[in-house]
């Protein structure tokens, strides 16, 4: 029997957490790094726009590409190993990124920075779960999500700073110091749980894994935080992660440092809404997906006025974009609530990594398309407002898509509780939690 060495939601549990937060805002930061250096990048390896999308397409299709394994690591091995694997790798891309020249070579970087990317955020989840009680879960996972959107703050107008000053080997050379430097911190500072239990897992049998992975896969709950985390979150990631200080600069004729710093306006705003989120979630669970569709639906408002608006949108109007889609961000991480409300805890690794692909799945589909249609509509020219507008209505595909799963696979997840676990599914309707054991669950 494991005995608690350390009260959970203690003090050690909030040094613990801290630590995990910190390297997740660093990872954040270098997930980022383009989000001001495109420009910059396009004219140092002599490359078109669907060229430029393929860095982040091809560092997001890996982080995707990542998330199950990921997931049965970490059942396996536990949060502190990853996170020091994960900074080691991030420090050796990042130091990559900065010195080579040729196209292959950055592609390869940035190839490594998602592998490293993908080891970090579902290991620091695992530290909510294994640190704080469950009814504090949401809230904290939604702190965790805010607070490590600051990296993004940092990838923005710091980061814009540091290439007009420094260049760009030093200021990519010196973001990778940051992952040495958290690493450190994790490996003195982080332990797995607050129990007595040994790190290091039993060894799961290939077919027990195999039988994991395909119960969690044909749990409704599962593919519904998939298609959520899917719909939620791709519009601002394209925004953030690297087209929209081009359609600001490019297409809308801001300043580049005004476009730098208005990317921190997502960061700011998800703060304010990472805690509404994580508290209405908590409080009303069966109705987390009305905030999901509110948050879509805000998204396609915002974006259908900028598309349409003659020329140039005014700048009130692009701020009120940029503020409405940030909400994407919270929104997406009930897409992990989903998975922790349907599946039991043995399943939570590799749920959480199946959820987790949804939302950077559909962010290298927009961003590579984005390219591909600004390549297309431009014909080779510098882009305009009008090539940038026809490249982004794409968006309306991957919602449209996503928005039916959503209601889809809402109403086969409550019809699955209620038919396999009868009494979760009527705490599920008293607002109410209960957590499956695993011999319950389906």
């Amino acid at each position: 029997m494991t005995e608690l060495l350390f009260p959970l939601g203690g003090r050690r549990a909030w040094a613990v957490w801290a630590t995990a937060v910190l390297t997740y805002l660093v990872t954040v930061l270098h997930r980022g790094s383009m989000s001001v250096a495109g420009l910059q990048a396009a004219e140092r390896f002599h490359i078109s726009a669907s060229a430029l999308a393929s860095f982040t397409v091809v560092q997001l299709t890996v982080y995707a590409a990542m998330q199950v394994p990921v997931g049965i690591l970490l059942d396996r091995y536990g949060s502190k190993r990853l996170l020091l694997a994960a900074s080691g790798l991030l420090f050796v891309a990042q130091s990559a990124f900065s010195l080579v020249d040729s196209y292959p070579a950055a592609l390869a970087a940035r190839a490594i920075l998602g592998v490293g990317d993908a080891l970090v955020f579902i290991s620091v989840l695992r530290v909510v779960m294994s640190w704080f009680p469950a009814l504090r879960q949401p809230v904290m996972s939604q702190a965790t999500g805010m607070l490590g959107g600051l990296g993004a703050i940092m990838s923005t107008v710091p980061m814009a700073a540091a290439f007009h000053a420094f260049g760009w080997t030093p200021t990519f050379a010196g973001a990778s110091v940051l992952s040495l430097a958290a690493g450190l911190l994790v490996l003195f500072l982080i332990k797995d749980t607050p129990y007595d239990e040994p790190l290091k897992r039993p060894k799961m049998p290939l077919g027990e894994v195999r039988r994991n992975l395909r119960q969690a896969w044909q749990e409704p709950g599962t593919r519904l935080g998939l298609w959520t985390h899917f719909t939620t979150s791709f519009s601002g990631s394209t925004f953030g992660l690297l087209w929209g200080y081009p359609f600001l600069v490019q297409g809308q004729g801001v300043a580049p440092t005004t476009a730098a710093a208005m990317l921190i306006v997502p960061v700011l705003a998800g703060l304010c809404y990472g805690p509404l989120v994580g508290r209405y979630a908590a409080r009303f669970p069966f109705y987390r997906s009305w905030i999901v569709l509110a948050v879509v639906a805000g998204s396609v408002l915002m974006w259908t006025v900028v598309l349409l608006w003659p020329g140039r949108a005014p700048m009130p109007v692009l701020l009120l974009l940029i503020v409405v889609q940030a909400a994407g961000g919270p929104g997406s991480m009930l897409g992990l609530d989903y998975a922790r409300t349907f599946n039991p805890a043995t399943r939570f690794g590799a749920a959480n990594g199946m959820v987790n692909t949804g939302g950077f799945i559909a962010t290298l589909i927009c961003i590579g398309m984005v390219g591909v249609l600004l390549d297309a509509s431009s014909g080779g020219a510098p882009q305009a407002i009008g090539d940038f507008k026809f490249a982004l209505a794409f968006q309306y595909v991957l919602w449209a898509i996503g928005t039916r799963q959503i209601i889809k696979y809402r109403r086969r997840a409550r019809g699955n509780l209620a038919r396999y676990n009868p009494e979760a599914y009527q705490a599920l309707l008293a607002n109410r939690i209960v957590p499956l054991e695993a011999e319950t669950a389906r």
